[in-house]
């Protein structure tokens, strides 16, 4: 029986850490926890959300390629996060809509896809 999610883990280039936290701690406002000793050389970083572990694992590649994978934020005012992202010169893309919620699509710096819902 499967009882919870435990963590996601998404890709970064290698190298990118900095711009993985500017991204995900400066403008999402996610915590990045420590990652156990054994795993700290393999670059990356570990993310919290509440009870949830987002991991970025560090790896070698150009560009993603498009993908429906994503993480969903579920969030309490997405016009918030509309002006923020978009402040920060991140295209936000409106998807198709989906009764009881609205929501935004995003990429981060490393083309994985995001959305932020907001239910309604």
């Amino acid at each position: 029986m499967i009882i919870a999610l435990h963590h996601i883990q998404i890709s970064i280039p290698k190298g990118s850490e900095n711009e993985a936290r500017s991204f995900y701690c400066g403008i999402l406002g996610l915590t990045e926890i420590e990652k156990p000793k054994h795993l700290q050389t393999g670059g990356g970083l570990w993310l919290k959300l509440g009870e949830l572990e987002i991991h970025l694992g560090a790896e070698h590649f150009d560009r993603r390629a498009d993908t429906k994978a994503h993480l969903a934020y579920q969030v309490n005012d997405l016009n918030f996060w509309c002006h923020k992202l978009e402040q920060a010169g991140i295209e936000v893309i409106h998807p198709v809509k989906i009764d009881g919620m609205k929501r935004i699509q995003l990429k981060d710096p490393f083309f994985n896809k995001l959305e932020m819902l907001e239910l309604v």
